[in-house]
């Protein structure tokens, strides 16, 4: 059985634990207590995550980290017939390049966002307003561009799920739950609202975005 090694409401935890869902992959968690003893500082941990960050897993000895690389692995071994990355080039090629929206034009926006108004708080430290218009500004205009995506196919890639759409869910969902106005981002977008509901209702989302 897979080990997967992270914390529970990580998103890039609940990443690898959703592609495990979705694949029907048994696993066990071991929770890894960020917070509170810093044990992804420990040496032992850093001997298998260098950069000491969560998750990791571990597959019959095989060790790997970074989430997108756990994914991929994972379904790539244990792929359904309905791949959350597709085989045919063509189909591929469009699924890599739904991949490379999101790492683009989505997380780098939403996830620093996440940060200033859910992480600093809980630190002691205030939001960087004039830095989160800034992101949102930006993002409003990113997500125009999924709108206008969205109205021409069901999901990112084309009328199948995959991962590139997935992807999308922890630091997606942490977002919308932040703010109300956070919530027009997606809401606003007729197609978008429509692709954010159907992917966000997944029976493998629901059991696990509480937690890994």
């Amino acid at each position: 059985m897979i080990k997967l090694y992270g914390f529970p409401t990580s998103p890039y935890t609940r990443l690898v634990a959703l592609v495990c869902k979705e694949e029907r992959i048994a696993y066990e968690f071991i929770n890894v207590d960020v917070f509170g003893k810093r044990e992804h500082k420990e040496a032992t941990f850093m001997e298998k995550q260098p950069f000491g960050q969560v998750p990791y897993i571990d597959d019959n000895g095989f060790i790997l980290y970074e989430s997108h690389a756990i994914a991929r692995y994972l379904i790539k071994k244990y792929s359904s017939q309905a791949p959350l990355i597709p085989t045919d080039l063509r189909e591929e090629a469009l699924f890599e390049q739904a991949a490379s929206i999101e790492r683009s034009n989505f997380n780098p926006f939403v996830a620093p966002i996440v940060y200033e108004k859910l992480l600093k708080p809980r630190r002691g430290l205030q939001p960087n307003e004039a830095r989160i218009s800034e992101l949102l500004t930006t993002l409003n205009r990113n997500m125009d561009a999924y709108d206008v995506i969205l109205g021409k196919q069901k999901y990112l890639a084309g009328d199948s799920v995959t991962l590139a759409d997935l992807s999308h869910l922890p630091f997606g969902a942490a977002f919308f739950r932040l703010d109300a106005s956070f919530a027009e981002v997606f809401e606003s977008r007729p197609n978008v609202a429509r692709w954010w509901k159907d992917i966000t209702n997944r029976p493998t989302w629901l059991a696990v975005k509480d937690g890994a």
